[in-house]
């Protein structure tokens, strides 16, 4: 009997960055993941079947939203079939033996270097870098043998990369969570869903949004997410993204077709099950 191929997901970054420890959250079984080391990078990967899926940061619990992936959202037009919430923890990794008062400069990704800022901002004469992905800085430490340079990553870049944790929990807020999204192409009915991202445009008038928000209330609708994003080449004109939850998915329909009566352009970008946050 031939092997089962085992699912490619595309990640952004290398093996034992948070994408791939997200990967594996999800999907709780063997799986070949796509290294990517940009976000257009990894949705060209779906688009052109070189993955099954594809697992994309869009949050961070410090760090806000990642404006740039919502236009990516709208420009592929993949479905969301899922989410996970994964716990970040930032670590400070050098070579062993290194020292705090050695370090000249620290790397890391954007996204984690802003959910550093409180611990970064404390240091004095230390330059920080901006890098494609957490694991690619600590194989990069490791690999060029940098004593005066550290990288801002996980335990399991550490471990891999034969690395000493330096400073433990350099992340701001100690409850801190990535928000990351399961996609496909085409579109997946999920069985049991209770939450969905849409997005949509509404007319430069007053009360045009509230009146869209308030249809959702009066469905018994929860809003956990609102998002604007500019329209290109349409000044002072956005599109609408929006995370909805219901108990009732009749609720949730009968919201929709009223909802569709009064904004333009609405696209369901998925329906899936809402996935639980749990601290550590």
């Amino acid at each position: 009997m031939s092997k089962k191929l085992k699912t490619k997901v595309a990640i952004q970054g290398i093996a034992t960055s948070f994408h791939e420890v997200a990967a594996m959250t999800y999907f709780q079984e063997p799986i070949e993941t796509v290294e990517c080391l940009s976000f257009h990078t990894l949705c060209e990967s779906l688009k052109t079947g070189e993955s099954n899926f594809a697992v994309m940061a869009i949050e961070n619990s410090i760090a806000g939203s990642i404006l740039p992936n919502y236009f990516l959202l709208q420009e592929y037009h993949f479905s969301i079939i899922g989410e996970v919430y994964l716990p970040i923890h930032m670590h400070l990794l050098t070579l062993p033996g290194v020292k705090l008062s050695d370090i000249r400069s620290i790397e890391s990704h954007p996204m984690a270097i802003r959910q550093c800022n409180d611990f970064l901002f404390r240091l004095k004469n230390v330059e920080i870098r901006e890098s494609d992905d957490t694991a690619v800085s600590a194989k990069k430490v490791k690999e060029k043998k940098l004593k005066d340079t550290a990288a801002i990553a996980n335990e399991y870049a550490a471990k891999k990369f034969g690395l000493q944790i330096l400073e433990k929990r350099i992340e701001t807020h100690k409850n801190n969570f990535t928000r990351f999204l399961i996609l496909t192409k085409g579109r997946q009915v999920i069985k049991e869903s209770n939450k969905a991202s849409l997005c949509f445009e509404v007319a430069n008038e007053v009360g045009s949004l509230a009146e869209a928000l308030m249809t959702l209330k009066s469905n018994q609708i929860n809003l956990s997410k609102i998002q604007s994003i500019p329209i290109v080449g349409k000044p002072s004109e956005y599109s609408i993204h929006i995370d909805v939850e219901w108990k009732r998915r009749k609720n949730y329909d009968d919201a929709i077709k009223q909802v569709l009566r009064q904004v333009r352009n609405l696209n369901v970008l998925g329906e899936y099950k809402k996935a639980k946050i749990e601290y550590q």
